[in-house]
Order: C-alpha cells, then structure tokens, then sequence
C-alpha cells in the first residue's frame, strides 16, 4: 500500500477518535439530559444510557487503535506477521462487545417500556451488523492466516 494512502487513513482515524471524544465529553451527556427533560418517564434511564453510548464510542475507538496499528505493520511490510493477530483478534473482540452491548441495551430499555418500533429495528439491526462484521473478520482472519503460511512457505523454498 502507498505510503500517502496509509498515512491519509492514519490521519483520518486520529480525526475520528477525536470526533468521538469529543461526542463524548459533550454531545451524549447534552442528548441524554435533553431526552430526560423532554421524557421524564425514561429519566431513570439518563445515567446508564450515558454509561452504554460511552463504552459503545469507546469500542469504536479501541478498534480505530487497531487499525491504525495493523496500517502501520502494512507500512513496515509485516502485516504477514503473528503481531498482525492480535490485532484483528482485539477487533473482533470489540465487534462481538458491541453486539452484546446494544442487545443488553435493549433488554433495559425494553424492561422499562420505553421501546418503540424504531429502537427495536435500530437495535435488531446493531446486532446483526456488528455480528456479521464479526463473521467477516474472522472470514479475513482465516485469509491472513493463509498469507501468512504462503509467505513462510515462500521463503523456505527461496
């Protein structure tokens, strides 16, 4: 990969993370108050629904760490490395976290009757993409396994 590509998408993923720190610090907090003043019957639900979307942001971030580390092992040419795994094992772990977080998330929500058609379809439809993502990480785990058998292959006949 050139290095300008990986170098712009480094930039990008420091751009981001810090987008989402900032949703963070000030836009969560800002939408949970405003959701408990305009609904005081779900206001018992301000504080953990501050603590959900907070470690759901923090999920996406940790993966952006990884990106940007497995973009630097591309750079440096040994992306076809063991160091590469545990990368994309951290990822997929945070994938399958926030599946179980957004599922959990709607079970407290469903329990304090405050769902409606569209939460129950956003929340169907954040399981099944953090899951299928999931399943594809592992479909690209597997490729990088194989690479990574190719390339030592390679260099022993070499």
């Amino acid at each position: 990969m050139q290095p300008r590509v990986t170098a712009t998408l480094k930039a990008l993923i420091a751009v981001m993370i810090a987008l989402l720190l900032a949703s963070q610090i000030f836009a969560i907090p800002e939408i949970a108050q405003m959701t408990a003043d305009r609904n005081p019957d779900v206001a018992q639900l301000k504080i953990p629904g501050i603590v959900a979307a907070i470690l759901f942001l923090v999920l996406v971030q940790v993966t952006l760490v990884c990106v940007w580390r497995l973009l630097s092992l591309v750079r440096a040419d040994q992306i076809f490395s063991p160091k590469a795994f545990r990368y994309v094992d951290v990822i997929l772990a945070m994938l399958i976290c926030a599946g179980v977080l957004i599922a959990a998330s709607y079970v407290v929500i469903m329990l304090a009757r405050a769902v409606s058609p569209t939460v129950q379809l956003l929340a169907a439809l954040g399981v099944v993409v953090s899951f299928s993502l999931g399943l594809l990480v592992i479909v690209l785990r597997g490729l990088l396994t194989k690479a990574l058998q190719l390339e030592q292959d390679m260099s022993e006949v070499v």
